[in-house]
């Protein structure tokens, strides 16, 4: 069940990278807003990485992959995720809600919840 919910977190991190504007040049950093980007889930177990639509999800330990997926902007809060994990090779759904730049409360189909935080860029 715990490896479950670091997959579906893997993957609801990618759906949200892929909302991201990138920003260019300049001397400072530029704030980061929509999905697209690296997440993380709050227990630490897998990086989520959003990507023009599409998503992939890596343990923190190891690297492997553990899903990918695709995702796409319902609207201004909510992203919607349908990821394949690749260890149990299911496919769910899952819904977001961004509660702000750095936060992501998901949920998915089978009920389960959990949340994603934007990894910081260095």
């Amino acid at each position: 069940m715990k490896l479950y919910r670091l997959m579906l977190a893997a993957a609801a991190a990618a759906v949200l990278a892929g909302c991201q504007t990138e920003g260019g040049g300049g001397s400072f950093a530029r704030q980061q807003t929509g999905v697209e980007g690296d997440w993380i889930g709050t227990d630490g177990v897998a990086i989520s990485r959003f990507n023009s639509g599409t998503f992939e999800t890596f343990a923190t330990d190891t690297g492997n992959k553990l899903a990918q997926g695709t995702y796409r902007q319902r609207d201004a809060r909510t992203i919607d995720i349908t990821l394949r994990s690749l260890i149990r090779q299911t496919t769910s759904s899952v819904a977001c809600s961004m509660v702000n730049q750095r936060q992501l409360n998901c949920t998915s189909d089978s009920g389960s919840q959990f949340v994603l935080v934007r990894r910081s860029v260095s």
